[in-house]
């Protein structure tokens, strides 16, 4: 296959109905398992309370072409990043996300809901995560 195409299959690939359907599954997962609540996703993602209302209900999938996609690849991967460093340790995950961080200066999740913010944490976890 011709490089160029290889890369636009892989984009549409992204953007696919399965794709929408395994990113929703997930962002919706890593929402239960971090004890967010449908209102505090929807602030994350930018969408509405109603909105993963209708998203957990099977009703609503994200939209690869807005803002809510980039947001909910990123809450995953901030989740992805967690999970390495507890190992796994579920309330761990989500005592870190609620406890002050000296480094962030705030709570990780009071800060979700910038994206300045929410940036800051995904790095912070990624570094965490990459020391060895």
């Amino acid at each position: 296959m011709n490089p160029s195409l290889k890369s636009v299959a892989s984009v549409e690939g992204t953007r696919s109905l399965a794709a929408q359907e395994t990113l929703t599954v997930a962002v919706l997962r890593v929402g239960v398992l971090l004890q967010v609540s449908q209102t505090d996703l929807g602030r994350i993602l930018g969408l509405s309370g109603a909105t993963v209302s209708r998203m957990a209900a099977g009703k609503y999938l994200l939209d690869p072409e807005g803002k809510e996609w980039q947001f909910a690849a990123l809450f995953v991967r901030l989740f992805r990043s967690l999970d390495s460093i507890t190992g796994g340790n579920d309330e761990l995950s989500r005592q870190w996300l609620r406890s002050y961080n000296t480094a962030l200066s705030a709570t990780p999740f009071s800060l979700l809901r910038e994206i300045t913010g929410f940036v800051n944490v995904v790095q912070y976890l990624d570094a965490s995560r990459a020391v060895v």
